[in-house]
């Protein structure tokens, strides 16, 4: 086990090294992004998430469905955070064929709701189980 261990650390070690490697030409102009998704994470989306969380626990008052509501919550901020860039500014780059030719707003409000419906269905089938096994 523990040579599998140092063996993963040491590749990880070698992977990060050669992004660094591979970022460092492009340090000038990807710095902003470097510093601008964690600050928007810590400083928008944390507290958002945090203030929903609470406001949810105060007006969901089943546990399983309160876990369902904060799973969903968590997903959606996670998709959300990845799909700014995009919808934002939707070409910053030149196109690449077949990777930026997309609608992203469409492509992240089908996402979210079928993110919201699994999480409703998922809501349901919980309480319906919790049910059964009560005597």
């Amino acid at each position: 086990m523990r040579t599998a261990r140092t063996l993963l650390a040491a590749t990880g070690a070698g992977l990060a090294g050669y992004g660094a490697w591979l970022l460092w030409p492009r340090l000038p102009t990807a710095w902003t992004w470097l510093v601008a998704g964690p600050l928007l994470h810590d400083l928008v989306v944390a507290p958002l998430v945090l203030l929903t969380g609470l406001a949810a626990r105060r007006l969901v008052r089943h546990p399983t469905y309160r876990t369902w509501l904060v799973r969903a919550l968590t997903v959606s901020a996670i998709l959300l955070l990845i799909a700014v860039p995009l919808v934002w500014r939707p070409r910053p780059a030149p196109p690449n064929p077949g990777l930026q030719d997309r609608d992203y707003a469409t492509g992240l409000a089908i996402w979210l709701a079928a993110l919201w419906l699994g999480a409703l269905l998922g809501a349901l089938a919980a309480r319906r189980r919790d049910r059964r096994r009560r005597p």
